[in-house]
C-alpha cells in the first residue's frame, strides 16, 4: 500500500510531557532534544497541519509527587503550572528561531509573559497557521496536563490527540518489568479504564472517551514519530 504524501489530520493536539524535553539527565531542558522536536513540528505546521500543544512541568516539579505531602496540594499543583510556563517559551522560543509563528496561553492570566487562554483566540491563531502552544494545565490544581490535553482538544475540536511519551504504545502491563507484555495496535477506551493501563489518567481517558477524541500514543525518542503519525503511519497505539 503506498504511503499517503498529504496528511491525514487537519488540526491536532500534540502532548508532550515535562520528562521528554530534558533528555538523558531527566531534569530542566535539553536543548538538543527540544530542537529536534522542535524541528518535525514546524515541518508539519508548513504542511498546513494546524498544531496546539500542551507540555507538562515535570523535568522541574511534579505538583503532589514532589510535594511529598509536605505542601498543600492546591500549591503544589500551582507550582507545576508555572513549571509547565518555563517548558512552554522553552519551546515557543525555539520555534520562533527556525522561523515558525508561534503563540503561548497560558490558563492562568501572566499578561507580561503570554496571551491568557481564550478558546476563540487560540481558534484564529490556528487557522492562521501559527503554533499555539498552552500553558498552565487546565488552570485548576487536581488535573493533570494530561487531563488539559483532552480539554484544550475538545475546545478547539482537534481531529486527534497525539500522545508522545517515552514508550511506543499501550501494553498489557508495563513492559520494563513483565517480558510478557503485549502490545495494542488498537484498544477501546472501556478497555483502558477497566484495565486500569496507564495511557492517561482515568479523569483525561473518561473526557476523552465522552467526547470521542481519538489517542494515539507513541515514543518520543524518534521525533519524526509525530510526522508519521499525522501523515496516516501506523505507528504506537490508537485508542478510540
Amino acid at each position: 500500500m503506498e504511503a499517503n504524501t498529504k496528511p491525514v489530520y487537519r488540526r491536532v493536539l500534540l502532548k508532550l510531557s515535562g520528562e521528554a524535553l530534558a533528555g538523558a539527565r531527566g531534569f530542566g531542558l535539553d536543548f538538543d532534544v527540544i530542537s529536534s522536536v522542535c524541528k518535525v513540528v514546524k515541518e508539519v505546521s508548513d504542511m498546513g497541519v494546524q498544531v496546539g500543544i500542551v507540555i507538562g512541568g515535570g523535568n522541574f516539579w511534579r505538583g503532589v509527587k514532589d510535594g511529598g505531602g509536605r505542601m498543600e496540594r492546591t500549591r503544589a499543583d500551582h507550582m507545576g503550572m508555572m513549571a509547565t510556563v518555563m517548558n512552554c517559551l522553552a519551546v515557543a522560543d525555539v520555534l520562533e528561531q527556525m522561523g515558525a509563528d508561534v503563540r503561548v496561553q497560558t490558563a492562568v492570566e501572566m499578561r507580561s509573559i503570554a496571551e491568557p487562554y481564550i478558546r476563540l483566540k487560540a481558534d484564529k491563531h490556528l487557522n492562521r497557521g501559527r503554533i499555539v502552544i498552552f500553558g498552565c494545565g487546565t488552570g485548576s490544581p487536581y488535573f493533570s496536563t494530561d487531563t488539559a490535553a483532552v480539554l484544550r482538544a475538545a475546545e478547539i475540536n482537534a481531529d486527534v490527540i497525539l500522545l508522545a511519551k517515552n514508550i511506543d504504545g499501550v501494553y498489557s502491563a508495563d513492559p520494563r518489568k513483565d517480558p510478557d507484555a503485549v502490545k495494542f495496535d488498537s484498544i477501546s477506551y472501556d478497555d483502558v479504564l477497566a484495565k486500569h493501563l496507564a495511557v492517561m489518567d482515568s479523569t483525561a481517558t473518561s473526557l476523552s472517551m465522552d467526547n470521542s477524541i481519538p489517542v494515539i500514543l507513541f515514543a518520543l525518542k524518534d521525533p519524526e514519530n509525530i510526522k508519521r503519525v499525522i501523515m496516516g503511519e501506523k505507528i504506537g497505539t490508537v485508542v478510540r
